[in-house]
This record gives C-alpha cells, structure tokens and sequence, in this order.
C-alpha cells in the first residue's frame, strides 16, 4: 500500500482538501481530528498534558487556547509538548495504516501538517502540499476566531515557506479556485495512485 503525505501551511485549505480524499473513498488520517480526541475527556493526552503544563486542563479536558498561549512562543514549551504528544499520535497512526492495508487499499493518506519541519517526507512514497497565494492566506487565517497577526507571524516563523514546500512537493493542489477545481485536482491524484503501474513523479522527472 503506497502512503501519501498530505500537507500545507496554516490557511491553505489542508482540511478541506483531506476530506476531498475521503470523499473519493481513500482512507484518510485526519492529524488535527485525532489531536482533538487525545485532548478531549478521557482523552490519552489529558492527563501527561496536564502534568507537564498544569492549569490547561479545564472539567478535564485539554483547553487547546490556554495551552496554545504556553507553547506559541516558547520553542522549548513546544518541544516538551511535542514529546508528550507525538509518541501517542505515532500509534494511533500505525493502527491507522495496518487498518487500511487490511482493507486492501491501494493507498491511503497521511495529514502530517509539519511533514517537512519534522523530516518526514521520508516516511511517505509522495508528498502533495495544498498551497494558496499569501494574501489569501492571511486572510483566511485572520478571519479565524482569536487570531492576531502576531500569533499568525508566529505560526508562520515555525513553518517552512511555501515556495519551498511547493518545490519539494511531487504533487501541487492550489485551493485558491474555488472547491470543484481543487476537488478536480484531487481526483487527478487518486487516479494516479491507484494505478498499479504508478511511479513516483520525481523518479519520471528528466535529469
């Protein structure tokens, strides 16, 4: 089973575009979906989470806004978080993926938002990144509840350009044209990678 990394800056449309793959009928594993339940009540994260940042844990849940107000602009606050989180995510993932080779899927897609920031695009057979011209961007994020243009610059300064994860990327999905092109481009990769003959792009790239 070939795995596919789906990734895309803040604002990009990476959301929309993964529910576009499980509209299509590939399995999908949603990253933000999957936090959200580590987080919730009962949830794997609550408690280690609790512990390392005590008072983010309100009628025994993760408040993901006063824990994302400890973490924004403390590298070494992220890095604890992320040791708490990334090992539960990890096997939440693999059962994810033995599931779907089960199924017989001839792939399956993997939301990594940090794909490249995190040296994983190693672990995936393509990658495709879902970009969007900036002034778009910023406007779908500081249309979001709560969000600042510090908090976005921050956000930003964390992630890598999108010029340069476009240009690692084997496969592009612009989602400034509206929800039937992006949904086009989508069924352009789920053809593709369902072929059994398929490569990946870079390997067909001449030179």
């Amino acid at each position: 089973m070939r795995i596919l990394g789906l990734t895309g800056s803040i604002g990009m449309g990476k959301s929309a575009t993964l529910a576009m793959f499980a509209e299509a009928g590939v399995p999908v594993y949603d990253a933000d979906a999957e936090v959200h339940r580590l987080y919730a009540s009962g949830g794997g994260a609550v408690g280690p989470v609790g512990e390392a940042f005590p008072g983010v844990v309100v009628e025994g849940a993760v408040d993901r806004q006063l824990l994302g107000a400890r973490v924004l602009s403390d590298d070494a606050a992220l890095q604890r978080l992320q040791a708490v989180v990334y090992p539960l995510m990890a096997g939440k993932r693999e059962a994810f993926l033995d599931a779907a080779r089960a199924s017989g899927a001839p792939f399956a897609v993997l939301d990594i938002p940090l794909l490249f920031e995190a040296g994983g695009e190693g672990s995936v057979d393509a990658v495709a990144v879902v970009s969007a011209p900036a002034d778009l961007q910023r406007a779908r994020v500081l249309a979001r509840p709560g969000m600042t243009e510090t908090k976005f610059a921050s956000i930003l300064a964390k992630q890598t350009p999108d010029a340069e994860k476009r240009r690692r990327a084997d496969y592009v999905i612009d989602s400034s044209q509206g929800l039937d092109a992006a949904r086009a481009q989508v069924a352009e990769i789920v053809a593709a990678l369902n072929d059994p003959q398929w490569r990946r792009p870079r390997d067909l790239a001449p030179g």
